[in-house]
């Protein structure tokens, strides 16, 4: 199972590269982010007819998640559970195959310190109480998407000029061990265990031409689903097409059980 997260920076904007790439690399599920329209806005027609079933989870104009998959969509939830009055989409999951798959999409956190700053943090401890509970089950679980944090300095392209970012805070980095220490396993750590391994270029500033880029896209497995990977990869090529998202999708294959 070909398992990706791909924040597409606009669906609709981005549409294009996003059939193109699922043409051509046919994964199998794929979790989306700041798909940036509410459910009905979903061009859910053309990926269905892609072969993909389409749960989604939108927001007008910001946010916005959504699980594409080959096979059926089971048990589907929206929401990070803790927060009832929580109304930012940026979190779903499904079961596919008998593997729990959640798409997130990270609060940025920035300016810090501040409001937003806090929001993150509570939100990254919600996700930790979440996965928590989630371990609980023998099921193989997959936390896939932007998680808007470079877990360490070689994720980054200058650590020296982000380091006043909510992205690289210590206690950010701090919140995403925690959610390693509870068992899971980064895959493309697993399999590239140092050196750049971007998912992000700004757009601003010419970024991608100078490869000053980010890690802040990732796809955690619990230990039944790490005992299954396969690979793991980044489609780094797809951020030099015309009318990119700044993210690239990221990837793991797990073994069929």
């Amino acid at each position: 199972m070909r398992i990706a997260t791909f924040n597409v920076a606009g669906i609709r904007a981005r549409l294009p590269r996003l059939l193109d790439w699922l043409d051509s690399t046919r994964p199998d599920v794929v979790c989306l982010q700041e798909i940036k329209t509410v459910d009905d806005g979903f061009p859910a027609l053309e990926i269905e007819s892609r072969g993909y079933h389409c749960a989604v989870h939108g927001q007008k104009g910001f946010n916005g998640v959504a699980i594409l998959s080959q096979r059926p969509l089971a048990d589907v939830r929206t929401g990070l559970p803790g927060d009832d009055g929580d109304e930012q989409a940026r979190f779903i999951e499904a079961t596919v195959a008998g593997v729990r798959i959640a798409g997130l999409y990270l609060p940025n956190g920035n300016p810090v310190p501040g409001p937003k700053f806090d929001y993150k943090l509570a939100w990254m401890d919600r996700l930790i109480a979440h996965a928590r509970h989630a371990l609980d089950s023998e099921q193989p679980y997959v936390l896939a998407g932007d998680f808007n944090v470079c877990p360490a300095d070689e994720d980054v392209w200058d650590p020296r000029r982000m380091a006043d970012d909510a992205l690289c805070q210590p206690e950010s980095r701090q919140r995403f061990r925690r959610l390693l220490g509870l068992g899971f396993t980064d895959a493309i750590r697993a399999v590239q265990p140092t050196g750049r391994a971007y998912t992000f270029w700004d757009y601003q500033g010419g970024a991608w031409a100078k490869d000053w880029g980010l890690r802040i896209d990732h796809l955690l497995l619990s230990p039944p689903a790490a005992d299954r990977l396969e690979a793991a990869g980044i489609d780094r090529t797809t951020r030099a097409l015309e009318k990119a998202s700044d993210h690239v999708p990221a990837w793991c294959v797990l073994r069929e059980p």
